[in-house]
């Protein structure tokens, strides 16, 4: 039988980078600290493992969610749920973690659910000012909230809550000291992405938008975007058909931080992940919130940057190409401008946010000597 040595966190996280990448930060910085470190997610979410320390050990569960789908999926869903609790009570008891931390989305309700049920001591981190639905179920059941934007509104009354900010990976904080330099003469680079969900709009909207551009200036644009691998091929035709030569489309980038660092512009949704790594690195942005986002929370988020004078927030709906193109050409052609916006973003930047989160994760787990779990 194995031996397991050394205080042990579960993280529990969804299927989206946003769930995903903060729960990342969080795992190479309890390495760091000598903790043992496993993921908890489903198969949707076991893509995102790879970019997490080969050290972090992995569960894979069963979930599901009655927010989408057909009737049958609604009905199944309760079943598979079960199923991932169960699993995740028998995985439990053999190695028993001393503290679950939830990132939200429904694959970490089942170790969520667990550590409830076996007394475990937990606490959640919420990426955006507004709780999620798995968050929302289990707010009231953990020792601490931990604040990625503020308190989230929705908050219930008498949960600790704490602002932290919402952790970067370590390949953004790496970058994090690089200078920004605006556009001269050469090449202009704009990065362009979308996160999990939502991107074909930016795939629809971004040719004809550059398409408006001076053409001095459209000569020099350099395009790196991320669109959906059935987008890839049409999006460098419109391009072409733009007079945007110098593009690269590809469905995921595993150097994101590193293309950020490298950009004189990002366009991009406004994911809470996203908005914090722009914060962290110190890029201007054009950011077009997702308009189905739960509670419009991306709003939210983009107005915190935009707040602090670091992006330009462009709501999707009304937005055309030639608006977002001459925004494009306004900031391109005002290269003190966007000085200013990167080093306001980098001032609102949280770079000791996964180093605060792991200090309340070690206060959870030094506290559960002093009092019983809530159950």
């Amino acid at each position: 039988m194995t031996s397991h040595v050394g205080r042990h966190a579960v993280l529990a996280a969804g299927g989206t980078g946003g769930h995903m990448f903060p729960a990342q930060s969080l795992a190479e910085e309890l390495l760091r600290r000598g903790w043992r470190v496993t993921l908890a997610s489903d198969a949707r979410g076991m893509r995102y493992a790879e970019g997490f320390p080969e050290a972090v050990a992995r569960q894979q569960l069963h979930a599901a969610t009655m927010a989408r789908g057909g009737i049958t999926a609604k009905l199944a869903a309760p079943v598979t749920l079960l199923r991932g609790v169960l699993q995740a009570r028998q995985w439990m008891k053999a190695d028993p973690p001393d503290v679950v931390i939830g990132f939200g989305g429904y694959p970490a309700a089942p170790s969520m659910a667990a550590a409830i049920s076996l007394g475990i001591p937990r606490l959640i981190h919420e990426q955006n000012n507004v709780l999620g639905r798995a968050n929302r179920l289990f707010v009231k059941r953990v020792q601490m909230l931990a604040c990625g934007i503020g308190v989230p509104h929705n908050t219930p009354g008498g949960v600790r809550a704490v602002e932290v900010g919402n952790p970067v990976r370590d390949a953004a904080l790496a970058v994090s000291g690089r200078d920004y330099a605006p556009p001269g003469d050469g090449p202009v680079r704009l990065l362009v992405f979308g996160g999990s969900q939502g991107a074909s709009v930016l795939s629809e909207m971004l040719p004809p938008a550059l398409s408006f551009l001076p053409d001095a200036l459209r000569a020099r644009i350099n395009v790196t975007q991320q669109a959906r691998s059935l987008e890839v091929v049409p999006l460098e035709e419109n391009y072409a058909a733009a007079d945007i030569t110098q593009v690269e489309a590809a469905p995921f980038f595993d150097d994101m931080p590193e293309r950020i660092a490298n950009a004189h512009l990002v366009i991009a949704r406004a994911g809470a992940s996203t908005c914090a790594e722009l914060a962290i690195i110190g890029r201007p942005s054009i950011l077009i919130p997702l308009p189905t986002a739960m509670s419009d929370h991306q709003s939210a988020n983009a107005a915190w940057l935009a707040e602090a004078g670091a992006s330009v927030v462009a709501p999707q709906p009304g937005l055309t190409p030639e608006a977002l193109g001459r925004e494009i050409a306004a900031l391109l052609g005002n290269p003190a401008r966007l000085s200013a916006m990167a080093n306001a973003a980098k001032a609102a930047g949280r770079s000791d946010a996964a180093m605060r989160l792991a200090d309340m994760v070690e206060e959870v787990e030094r506290g559960r000597n002093n009092g019983t779990p809530k159950q």
